[in-house]
């Protein structure tokens, strides 16, 4: 997370992100994302993924850059930003942000256990009746996104399990090109597709989502054949802060 309101930082080095996001000799990221100035919000988001590529919409990070404009005293209480999808506004409360996503108008449902959204980024979602921590999930996602016909523009992948109604998630994450521990645009895209998995027909849906990373919740209501009113929330947790000489 970088504040980039000087707009000093070269981001169409995509060496440079790509090193930095190293985690053997770089900082060590699975993204790096741009705090801007905007002239009709509190800011910009811009986001790479690790391979140094501007990438769709990162939900987790979105969280976590309504975090960071707190506590450089941009916002207080409520945030606005757009990011590469449109506008987000962002909430705090008992140490977690909460993430207005988009609507999602739209779902394919292939069958039972597949679906496929966008949620701010592609999403490929497979429910199983085991625990997905069995799964091999980099060697299993492999075939799904690169397969002939999510290959050309990649897809992430996400494989969950349920347990005492709360979803495990895992996410192979395109541009990454491997699991990450937590994918906030893949657990909101698992959280929708639950709602038809599960045959819930309740117009307000709160679920709750175990990740490697931690624990989240989404809420949403469908309502005029759509859901609305997403909302992705977790904690922020400041881990260091440092200087970079580039």
């Amino acid at each position: 997370m970088i504040d980039d309101r000087a707009k000093t930082f070269d981001a169409n080095n995509q060496k440079l992100i790509e090193s930095l996001c190293d985690r053997r000799f770089g900082i060590g990221a699975d993204g790096l994302i741009l705090f801007q100035k905007h002239a009709s919000a509190d800011f910009y988001m811009q986001y790479f993924n690790s391979d140094g590529r501007e990438s769709s919409m990162c939900g987790n990070g979105g969280r976590c850059i309504a975090q960071f404009a707190k506590d450089l005293g941009v916002v207080k209480k409520f945030a606005t930003f757009y990011a590469i999808d449109g506008i987000h506004t962002a909430s705090y409360k008992n140490n977690w942000v909460s993430l207005q996503m988009k609507d999602i108008t739209q779902m394919e449902v292939r069958n039972d256990q597949v679906f496929v959204l966008n949620t701010g980024s592609p999403h490929f979602v497979q429910f199983f009746e085991y625990d997905v921590d069995t799964i091999d999930l980099v060697n299993e996602a492999k075939k799904i996104r690169y397969n002939n016909e999510f290959a050309t523009d990649g897809i992430n992948v996400n494989f969950v399990s349920i347990h005492n109604n709360v979803l495990k998630v895992r996410t192979y994450e395109r541009g990454v090109e491997d699991e990450t521990f937590s994918c906030g645009t893949g657990v909101t895209a698992a959280a929708i597709a639950y709602s038809v998995f599960s045959k819930n027909n309740q117009s307000e849906i709160e679920v709750n989502i175990q990740t490697k990373g931690g624990n989240l919740s989404v809420s949403y209501l469908f309502q005029n054949n759509a859901y609305q009113q997403v909302f992705l929330k977790g904690p922020a947790t400041f881990v260091f802060a440092g200087e970079i000489e580039i």
